[in-house]
């Protein structure tokens, strides 16, 4: 749907912000305001709090995705005494002045009060005259393209990982408006048309969801129960395979495949005779490997066939996502591969790595691998532990059939996901540059907003 251009622009003496309309007024924001506050983050719990009688302090995090989320706070111990006027009040505007360069000066409107909720010193909170401004057009102006580039360009600190923002960012900000009256129709026309185009996603979304469901569904079914439903089947006496095929056989993992740990990874070592490039875990994603701009360390000596990697051997996380899994397809003339990952490697032509992808991919989705041995918070599937797991094979013509068809099968249906996050992708763009637009009165939404109150009547 195209909209309508105002009748009349004027430069706006802003060269970021271009032509607006020309009876819009070009402010600072510094001169709409009532107040501009910065909060207060004592050491707090680790939990939020669980009613409106109790305190707790906002973590930045509460205006990520430009929705207020007060789920998003820390609660305030009891031996320390509140400060009530730093509670959040229906209308206030937070901002984001410390965090990552993408979301420092994220900006939401509250929109009841949440007066035991604080704000902390990572947040801004701006309060407005409503006669003359509306927060939630403010919010609105503060997520488009240009303010958002300027708000980066404004951003300092030493990590690239939490920049800063100061109040004069904000305060010197020019900004164009109507009158409150039009600012309010803008507000409501948004709200009415990004609703729709967020039911939209919502709807892709959840499609992408059951699209995995039914491909996890279909693989699962494949890898313990084969391809031909009339077969004898047996009890495999592995509780999460269940009845399996009569012919296949139920066996250690290590029965069938040789199971070795990578090169433990030493930074000293980054020179030497033999620099060749390796696998982190990070590199191994479910069905992909990543081969550009690896690291490379000194392989010399039985390191050369001890951490070698060869066409169809089976990489699996040893950490973090624990059991994600990929096929090494080659790419490049030689390659190792680092202690974060095991290598699996077919103990005869009997087996096939393309058969057990998928075994692992169902493994890792029925949880099989969430009890792993641990250390820390992190878990860690140890060679002992992967060696021990039991898993059906059919013989390998069968593995060779049911991988073929799989491999079909999962093209198809990320084809599909593809198709469905591409369609978010450009609804995501759409809801951005109508924002963009209406906001800084490149489109004339008047008419439609009477048009709408006009049917509403």
């Amino acid at each position: 749907m195209s909209f309508p251009r105002y009748p009349e622009y004027k430069d706006s003496g802003v060269e970021w912000l271009g032509a607006v309309p020309r009876h819009w007024r070009v402010m600072r924001i510094k001169h709409l305001l009532k107040s501009l506050e910065q909060g207060w983050s004592p050491q707090c719990e680790a939990i939020p709090v669980d009613s409106p009688d109790e305190w707790g302090v906002l973590k930045v995090g509460c205006v990520n995705g430009g929705v207020f989320n007060a789920a998003e706070n820390k609660a305030l111990p009891p031996e320390l005494e509140p400060i009530p006027d730093l509670g959040i009040r229906a209308a206030d505007l937070l901002i984001s002045r410390a965090n990552t360069r993408e979301l420092v000066g994220s900006a939401a409107v509250a929109l009841i009060d949440h007066s035991n909720l604080m704000l902390c010193d990572k947040l801004f909170r701006l309060r407005f005259d409503a006669s003359v401004c509306s927060p939630h057009f403010i919010a609105s102006y503060l997520s488009t393209g240009k303010v958002r580039g300027q708000i980066e360009l404004a951003a300092s600190g030493a990590s690239s990982s939490m920049l800063n923002i100061g109040q004069s960012t904000i305060l010197e900000m020019a900004v164009a408006l109507p009158d409150s009256t039009e600012q309010v129709a803008i507000c409501d026309f948004l709200r009415r048309e990004t609703t729709k185009i967020d039911k939209l996603m919502a709807e892709q979304e959840k499609l992408i969801a059951l699209l995995k469901e039914k491909r996890q569904a279909v693989i699962a079914h494949a890898v313990t129960k084969g391809l031909d439903p009339t077969v004898p089947m047996k009890d495999s006496g592995v509780e999460w395979l269940g009845e399996v095929p009569a012919h296949w056989t139920t066996c250690a993992l290590s029965y069938r495949y040789e199971i070795a740990l990578g090169k433990m990874l030493d930074e000293k070592r980054v020179t030497g005779e033999h620099l060749a490039p390796y696998l982190r875990n990070v590199d191994v994603q479910w069905g992909h490997i990543n081969i550009e701009s690896l690291p490379e360390m000194d392989f010399k000596g039985d390191d050369l066939s001890r951490y070698s990697l060869r066409t169809g051997d089976l990489l699996v996380c040893e950490g973090g996502e624990v059991g994600r899994a990929a096929i090494w397809r080659g790419g490049l003339q030689e390659c190792y591969y680092q202690k974060a990952l095991h290598r699996l490697r077919p103990r005869s032509t009997k087996d096939s790595t393309e058969f057990l992808y998928y075994v692992f991919h169902t493994a890792a989705n029925l949880g099989l691998f969430a009890g792993s041995e641990g250390r820390s918070t992190i878990a860690h599937l140890t060679a002992e532990t992967l060696r021990r797991y039991r898993f059906a094979f059919p013989p390998q013509p069968e593995q060779a059939s049911i991988a073929n068809r799989l491999n079909k099968i999962a093209s198809s249906f990320e084809r599909l996901i593809q198709e469905a996050e591409t369609a978010i992708s450009l609804l995501k763009e759409r809801r951005t540059a109508l924002i963009s637009a209406a906001v800084t009165g490149q489109i004339d939404v008047r008419g439609l907003v009477k048009d709408e109150q006009e049917q509403a009547a």
